[in-house]
Parts: C-alpha cells; sequence; structure tokens
C-alpha cells in the first residue's frame, strides 16, 4: 500500500471518529503488510508492543500523571488562582491575568468554573474573560512535566529530561506573552474594569504559603533533573510521592478520593500507552514506505533553506489543529516529520518545542480553534465571534513567540546545555 493511500484512509478514519490509537495500528499494520508481508508484519507488531511496554522509561508517564492528579485532589490547582488573583487584583484586568498565570502555573485549574464567575462579578467583557480562559488552557501541555513532551522524546529518541527543561524558559515567555495580550485587550477596548485594593506586600506573601507545596515540589523535580541528580524516571516517581504527600499534609487524603485518583492514573495511562503503540507501529510504515525520503524530496522545492521548510511544517499543524486534539496531531506527524527536520540541521530539542507550541498556536486560532469550541460547550451564554475576537491579541502574542523561537533558539536551548 503506498503511503499517500494510507495517510488518506487513516485521515479518513480519524474524521469519522475512530479512535486514534486503532486508527494508527490498523494502517501502520496493514502498511507493513503491504509491504514487507503477513509474518515479517505481525512479527514486528508483536515486538514493538512488547518491547515498548516493557520499555523502563515508559514509567515516567503513570508516574506524572499521578503526581498531576494528587495535586488535583490536594486542592493547590484553586489556591493557585487564589494567590495569582491576591498579586494582581489592584491591576486592570488583574482578574484576566490570573487566570493565566494560574493556568500556566497548574494547567488542570478550572477556569470556566473559577475565573469565569469571578471576571463575571466585577463586569469584565465577555471576550476578554473567555479568550484569557481559552488561551491560559493551552500553557500545561508545554510547561512541565508535560505529558506530550514525554511521547515526543520517545518517538524522537529524546532526552525527556532536556525536552522539561527545554519548556520552562518558552512556558514563561508564554505566560508573559498572554499577560501583555490582557494589557492590549484592556487599552484597546478603553476598558474601564472594577479593580480591589491593593494588598499589603505582607498580605500578599502569605498569600503564597497557599502554593508553597506545589512550588517546591516543581523545584526539587525540576531542580534534580537539571542537577543530575535522578533521572527524569526517578523525578517522576519522586514526584508523585511529593504530591501524595502534599495532599496528606493539605488534609485531602481520604481513601475514595485517592482511590478514585489512581484509577483515572490507569484508565489514562492504558489509553496513552495504546496510543503510543499505535504511533510506533505507524512510524514503522512510514519508514519503510518511504515516505520521509519522499517528503524530504518534495520539501527540495526551497532549495537550501531550512526556515522555509520549517516555515511549510508551521503551516501544515495550523491547519491540522483545526481538526485534531494535540496528541493525536502529534502521534500523527511527528514519525513523519523528525526525520526531515533533523536532515536539515535543526536541533531535536528545540523542534519538540516548536510542535507544543504552535499546537498551542492551533487551539485558539480562528476559524476553528478547539479550544473556543470547548469553552463555547461549557459556557454556552457566549458565542464563538465573541471568544474568537477576544483571542486575537493573544494569538499575536503567539506569533511573536513564535518569531523568537525560531530567531533565538537558545531561549529553548539554554536550560538543557547547562545540564
Amino acid at each position: 500500500m503506498s503511503w499517500p493511500l494510507g495517510i488518506s484512509i487513516l485521515f479518513i478514519l480519524l474524521l469519522t471518529g475512530v479512535p486514534i490509537a486503532i486508527a494508527l495500528t490498523a494502517i501502520g499494520t496493514i502498511g507493513v503488510v503491504s509491504i514487507i508481508g503477513w509474518t515479517p508484519a505481525l512479527s514486528l507488531l508483536g515486538t514493538t508492543f512488547f518491547d515498548s511496554g516493557r520499555n523502563y522509561s515508559l514509567s515516567v508517564l503513570p508516574l506524572f500523571l499521578m503526581m498531576g492528579n494528587f495535586v488535583v485532589q490536594s486542592g493547590i490547582a484553586y489556591q493557585l488562582y487564589a494567590t495569582a488573583n491576591a498579586w494582581l487584583r489592584h491591576r486592570q484586568g488583574g482578574l484576566a491575568m490570573a487566570t493565566v498565570v494560574a493556568c500556566g502555573g497548574f494547567s488542570s485549574v478550572c477556569g470556566s468554573k473559577i475565573a469565569l464567575p469571578s471576571m463575571r462579578t466585577f463586569g469584565y467583557p465577555d471576550s476578554l474573560s473567555t479568550a484569557a480562559i481559552a488561551a491560559g488552557g493551552t500553557l500545561g501541555i508545554l510547561i512541565p512535566p508535560s505529558v506530550i513532551l514525554v511521547f515526543y522524546g520517545i518517538i524522537t529518541q529524546q532526552d525527556i529530561g532536556q525536552l522539561f527543561l527545554a519548556g520552562i524558559l518558552p512556558g514563561l515567555l508564554g505566560i508573559i506573552g498572554y499577560t501583555v495580550a490582557v494589557m492590549i485587550s484592556v487599552r484597546l477596548g478603553k476598558l474601564q474594569l472594577p479593580t480591589e485594593t491593593k494588598l499589603p506586600l505582607k498580605d500578599r506573601i502569605q498569600a503564597l504559603r497557599g502554593t508553597l507545596g506545589a512550588f517546591i515540589l516543581f523545584t526539587f523535580v525540576m531542580g534534580g533533573i537539571y542537577f543530575g541528580i535522578f533521572t527524569p524516571t526517578e523525578s517522576a516517581g519522586m514526584g508523585a510521592a511529593g504530591a501524595f504527600l502534599l495532599t496528606i499534609l493539605q488534609k485531602k487524603c481520604n481513601l475514595q478520593d485517592t482511590l478514585v485518583t489512581l484509577l483515572d492514573t490507569a484508565k489514562t495511562t492504558t489509553s496513552m500507552f495504546f496510543i503510543l503503540f499505535g504511533a510506533l507501529t505507524f512510524s514503522h510504515y512510514v519508514n519503510l514506505s518511504g515516505m520521509t525520503q519522499d517528503m524530504q524530496a518534495l520539501l527540495t522545492v526551497f532549495g537550501d533553506n531550512p526556515t522555509a521548510v520549517i516555515l511549510t511544517i508551521l503551516c501544515i499543524y495550523l491547519v491540522l489543529g483545526c481538526v485534531f486534539e494535540s496528541l493525536s496531531m502529534i502521534m500523527l506527524t511527528v514519525p513523519i516529520f523528525y526525520p526531515i527536520v533533523a536532515a536539515q540541521g535543526f536541533d531535536l530539542i528545540w523542534f519538540g518545542i516548536f510542535v507544543v507550541v504552535v499546537t498551542e498556536i492551533s487551539y485558539i486560532t480562528p476559524p476553528i480553534g478547539m479550544n473556543a469550541f470547548v469553552l463555547r460547550s461549557v459556557v454556552k451564554d457566549h458565542s464563538l465571534n465573541t471568544i474568537f475576537k477576544g483571542l486575537t491579541p493573544f494569538v499575536a502574542m503567539d506569533i511573536v513567540r513564535i518569531i523568537l523561537l525560531l530567531l533565538f533558539p537558545m531561549i529553548a536551548l539554554f536550560l538543557p546545555s547547562q545540564m
């Protein structure tokens, strides 16, 4: 089966609602069978699933998922919003800024349940409040520990610890950019939003106590990777144990909630493992079909211009982001693109951050930004036009971030280079 036919069938399956894991495994297996025959293809399929399941480095995934779930159970995700608000409440647009900071600090903060009612109470326009929530919700897929970066590292055989460190500065740049976007929205809209009295410094510092545990946990996990004290897999175990300790200290550790947390972790891990194994099976088909070489030949139209190649890949991701969510899009495209990017001389650690940032942009870009549609399904009294109108400054800040990453790759590569 030729790769254009295989890719076409794959897209049809995905668009008709077939789960990404099943679609990737099916097309990958059928494609390999058509090239090398049934017996070696089925042997390769069994080896891929068996060996990948026994891969020690994969244990990083359930452990980091468990860490995040325990942090949710501890209630720190909600305290983070309150802390950000304590520092920003006196500024015009302070609640929207607090939403961005909280989402950046911990992506699971429930913006539609916490931030939106607060902004409505203070008379924030719908366009600004919904845009801050939709844009802030994209930050979690980059700021470590990021599940997306774990998958990228496994597929491309890159160091997961270096990927985590590479995501820190671009993630902080995203938070700063979105905060600036709020300021721009306030200024251009000539908004006169109500503010609260600036808290004394003593009270603002005291507000940090609620998130001190999460900050120490993050510093411990990432610092341990940075200084080589433990591997990413070991850091995931330490992080999960630390998050469980936080749950106990916050007096949120009861048997029922803990069992639910563990069950959710197991379900999510199983689902993600099947997606990953499907992606690895599909990558065998990509390699055997000659798709990578054909794509490289097609891109020779740009001559020796790597920037044109990377911009073409950027456009492809923006289009795919209109249809697929982040994990599906990365599992589908990374096996195809990373050999091409490596051949053009780009650092694959940098490319991983680039891919995730572009994925973030595709989530909030009209006409089919997925985060806007998700928010619209939760907050039914807001129109899509209102949400997309408010997102314009945020998209502009993301474009600036992409340009900075292209011009100054060390934004992503500085911390990994210091390991």
